[in-house]
């Protein structure tokens, strides 16, 4: 059996307790077998290839990005227990109030987060892939939610540990505070190695991932953080031209093996249970991205047809309805304010949208109404 770590003794809260401290990546004693990942990593390539291409199918990759990156956001904040829907995404972005705004707020952080660190892998004097740039990332996730108390922006100073009601119960302990800096330098390196064993760009991500996730160099948050990780390492070894696909809508339905495969890593050292797990999962996501893809431009191409054919069509109409995949939840207000229009002319507008099915007004009152682009919402609820 390979050795993945080993145990040092760690006190936390009076009680000592048995502290994992991972090996440097790449595995060895022994190395990954090319055989044990080539054939499922050459499936998730493909199926990651062909979502990039069908991509370009579409007439605009903005609001293929405005749905995908916030199906991410909420599917990672709901592995660790958010309660917030997509529709009270869409609703806190149109203004209107919302009854569990505290949990749409991680879920708001986490697309700040996941923009900065876009940004700054976009940005010629940007921070690379970096133990600086995660906790910066780290320092808006956390900002004004639940685990604000918990250093954001900081790695912790005091050991932890996950499941149990103590220490001495958990399920698990990551390795002392004293250990950080230098487990995440030797990731660091790992990600910037020129070779890196020659490793596939997904093999490599799934190793980060998991090592990441052992290390817990954060007192909250270090799931979420973990996540957004391997959407930054998909930039950085360009594997997807935008970031279409949400892998945690996998790890979630899988959530109970997810966590097994990260734990048999530090239990029975095995690596390439972890690898065929990570590797189905991004094949099984890309494809569930590429249908939803040609789900979505379907609807949106049928509803334009209809639109172009009505007789009472007109300017203000049509280019609200290419607002829609971008703001599909509404107020007539915000829509004069997008179309700088009238008052009356928003309203006409959004009538013609109305009464050709399109959208649906959902308050039921006659004055301050609100519209939903209904079917849209429901294929990327599916």
């Amino acid at each position: 059996m390979r050795i993945t770590g080993s145990y040092v003794t760690s006190t936390t809260l009076g009680e000592a307790v048995q502290a994992f401290v991972p090996h440097a990546l790449p595995p060895r004693a022994p190395v990954l077998a090319a055989t044990s990942y080539a054939a499922l990593n050459h499936a998730a390539e493909l199926a990651l290839a062909r979502l990039a291409g069908v991509s370009g199918l579409v007439p605009s990759v903005d609001w293929l990005l405005y749905s995908a990156v916030r199906k991410e956001a909420l599917l990672t904040s709901q592995i660790e227990g958010t309660q917030a829907t997509l529709t009270d995404l869409f609703d806190e972005e149109a203004g209107f109030v919302i009854a569990n705004i505290d949990d749409v707020e991680e879920v708001t952080n986490y697309l700040r987060a996941f923009r900065l660190v876009q940004d700054n892998l976009r940005a010629a004097d940007g921070l690379p892939i970096s133990v600086r740039l995660l906790c910066e990332a780290h320092r808006l996730l956390l900002n004004g939610v639940r685990g604000s108390g918990k250093q954001p922006g900081e790695l912790r100073s005091s050991q932890n540990w996950i499941g149990g009601t103590r220490p001495g119960n958990a399920a698990f302990v990551p390795p002392p505070a004293e250990k950080i800096s230098a487990l995440l330098a030797d990731m660091e390196r790992f990600i910037h190695a020129t070779a890196a064993e020659d490793l596939p760009p997904l093999v490599k991500i799934a190793l980060v991932h998991a090592q990441f996730e052992t290390i817990h160099p954060f007192l909250d948050g270090n799931g979420r953080i973990g996540r957004l990780l391997i959407a930054a390492l998909m930039e950085h070894w360009v594997l997807l031209p935008e970031p279409l696909m949400y892998l945690s809508g996998y790890l979630k339905q899988h959530q109970s093996e997810y966590y097994r495969r990260l734990s048999a890593i530090r239990t029975d050292g095995d690596w390439e249970g972890w690898l065929a797990f990570f590797l189905e999962g991004v094949a099984v996501a890309a494809l569930e991205a590429e249908r939803n893809i040609v789900a979505v431009a379907s609807l949106i191409a049928a509803d334009r047809r209809r639109l172009l054919a009505a007789e009472k069509g007109g300017l203000a109409s049509y280019r609200l309805f290419e607002l829609l995949p971008m703001m599909p939840r509404f107020s007539i207000e915000q829509v004069r304010q997008k179309l700088n229009t009238t008052f009356p002319t928003a309203n006409a507008a959004v009538k013609v949208l109305e009464n050709l099915g399109i959208v649906v007004e959902f308050t039921g009152q006659k004055k301050n109404r609100s519209f939903s682009y209904q079917p849209y919402i429901e294929l990327l609820t599916r």
